[in-house]
């Protein structure tokens, strides 16, 4: 299957299984926890490898992975995200406004209401792979359309916040600000956006090509984020 392929309603569910499931670790993201991670990177300022964010759906410490059955399941699994998160980088480029974040709904009080709560951690996670590097957006006159993100997302927000994001009606208009706002944040960074920088320096010993690769995936290091490099 190629990468540029959005993945069926089937797999999309045998990826939030697999999320879920016993022989991932414990701190792996769900499917809507992925998905904002995913968008942070796919929008953000800078062009982050799949390399450094892959691991990091495992576990925050980026060391952790799953226990897959054989290479075939590696294999898949890696393929699926790599399709999810591509559906993410081509909506954007295509057609912005049409993208919709992956938000859990649900029932309150015989209302249908959206929770972006851990779609929002996944986003800040992504952020926090290049902190510095969103400063410009929030210092900017669109500043205020990161706000939304914050309350949702963030570790800590002020104490006089606090009911924005814990009234469920207040927390799924927070949820709708995100959805309108997302195509004027990705259009802030366009202009901005760097590519990968080419000499990095190494806290690790190299990975060599017949080496496991860092990104979990289960391939050599030379099938895998290797080949991208050649």
């Amino acid at each position: 299957m190629q990468l540029d392929q959005p993945l069926t309603e089937k797999e999309l569910d045998d990826l939030d299984q697999f999320l879920l499931g016993e022989r991932t670790p414990e701190d792996a993201m769900t499917l809507d926890h992925l998905h904002g991670y995913m968008t942070a990177i796919a929008i953000g300022p800078e062009t982050i490898m799949p390399a450094e964010w892959i691991p990091r759906i495992w576990g925050d410490d980026g060391k952790q992975v799953p226990k897959y059955r054989n290479e075939k399941e590696a294999d898949r699994i890696f393929n699926l995200i790599m399709r999810f998160y591509n559906e993410v980088v081509i909506t954007f480029e295509v057609a912005p406004k049409e993208f919709e974040p992956l938000f859990v709904e649900y029932e309150h009080e015989g209302k249908s209401l959206m929770n972006a709560e851990a779609w929002c951690w996944g986003f800040w996670e992504g952020m926090e792979l290049r902190p510095g590097s969103w400063d410009e957006i929030w210092d900017s006159e669109i500043g205020e359309l990161m706000r939304p993100i914050y309350l949702l997302g963030a570790d800590e927000i002020e104490e006089e916040e606090l009911p924005e994001v814990e009234d469920p009606v207040k927390a799924h208009k927070l949820a709708l600000d995100i959805e309108a706002n997302l195509p004027a944040i990705h259009k802030f960074w366009i202009p901005r956006r760097k590519a990968p920088v080419g000499t990095l320096k190494r806290e690790e010993p190299k990975v060599g090509r017949n080496d496991d690769c860092p990104c979990g995936s289960g391939k050599k290091y030379k099938k895998c984020c290797g080949a991208e490099q050649q």
